[in-house]
């Protein structure tokens, strides 16, 4: 079956809502079990998705607040989709709020994600205050 852009963003609609929602149950049911996730691209990825499902435990549940997030632009070629998105979220470890551009680069198999890869860049927009 041909990818489209539909199924595209129905795939990205779930990755937003687990992300916003910061929900690692609901964000695992689009990764094979076998997909890789590069969150920064020189290291080295993340292996599978139960690993997927524990740097989303840390990384987004434990780390994020206040999540906000829209995607921008969909490109796709073949089983290939180039996205972009720009968010905004708390950084609680770091204690600030953070906007971040991002392009990510998804590999695509019956509406699941083989392989996920992200370049972005971000800028603090403000403090966090208690």
């Amino acid at each position: 079956m041909e990818l489209t852009k539909h199924d595209v963003r129905e795939v990205l609609d779930v990755y937003v809502r687990a992300w916003v929602g910061q929900d690692p149950d609901l964000i695992v049911t689009i990764f094979t079990e076998d997909a890789t996730y590069h969150e920064r691209v020189l290291q080295a990825p993340i292996p599978n998705r139960e690993a997927i499902r524990r740097y989303w435990e840390t990384k987004v549940v434990e780390s994020q607040a206040n999540i906000k997030c829209e995607v921008l632009n969909v490109y796709l070629d073949g089983d290939t989709a180039i996205v972009e998105w720009e968010a905004e979220f708390d950084d609680l470890v770091q204690r600030v709020r953070k906007r971040m551009r991002e392009i990510a680069v998804l590999t695509i198999e019956d509406r699941k994600i083989t392989s996920l890869r992200e370049y972005w860049s971000s800028e603090t927009v403000g403090e966090l205050v208690d």
